[in-house]
């Protein structure tokens, strides 16, 4: 693969992937089952602010981004990407998809939003310009404190879900279905979106990607 062609390829990924994220995200709220963790804390400031969900997803990623001074940690395209896309998709697609009312719909848009997530995050890590915002937190704070990833990410994502469903965020079943699938999913399509590399070198921007990280919006 030429260089101008796997970089085109990975800012696609990239792109497209984050642009994903935010619609899987959505059919998820649109199900009314439960959201992922991060959006359990945005569903929730949203009901108090009122605020759209991708707005305050938007301010969050920004303010999350803002520890990383601290941390020392070093944001690349994908993670700049990330603050400014997601919201925007996720939105957009609110807009077209209306509440799904009765069972089986609610459970058709819960299932679809956790395997196009799954998704999602396989094309934007395998483009490799850098972790979200979010990622970035727990490496950061997993390399300032010596605490394991997960047990960062477990305190992390407990403290967001607990304060989400404090202000009114909706935990449910797909909360729970979202936390023991996503890995798997995300190990799957990182495989099928892998990324060849570029033949007589190729342009790199941020490729590191955090040890055990998924990608959260």
């Amino acid at each position: 693969m030429s260089t101008r062609r796997h970089l085109t390829r990975r800012l696609t990924q990239l792109y497209a992937g984050l642009a994903l994220y935010g619609a899987s995200s959505a059919l998820l709220v649109r199900s009314g089952l439960g959201l992922e963790p991060w959006n359990v804390l945005h569903q929730g400031l949203a009901e108090r602010t009122g605020l759209s969900i991708g707005v305050v997803l938007t301010i969050v990623g920004a303010a999350v981004l803002l520890t990383w001074i601290p941390l020392r940690q070093r944001p690349g395209l994908g993670t700049v990407s990330n603050v400014l896309v997601i919201g925007m998709a996720m939105d957009a697609t609110l807009a077209l998809v209306p509440d799904a009312h009765s069972p089986l719909p609610r459970v058709t848009l819960m299932v679809t939003g956790i395997v196009l997530n799954g998704a999602a995050t396989g094309l934007y890590i395998a483009a490799r310009f850098g972790p979200g915002p979010r990622d970035g937190l727990m490496t950061g704070l997993h390399q300032r404190t010596g605490v394991s990833i997960r047990l960062v990410r477990t305190a992390i994502e407990f403290t967001v879900v607990a304060t989400g469903f404090a202000l009114g965020g909706t935990v449910g079943i797909g909360t729970l279905l979202y936390a023991v699938s996503i890995g798997p999913l995300a190990q799957l399509f990182l495989r099928v979106f892998a990324v060849p590399p570029a033949s007589g070198g190729s342009t790199v921007v941020a490729t590191g990607q955090p040890r055990g990280a998924i990608l959260r919006p």
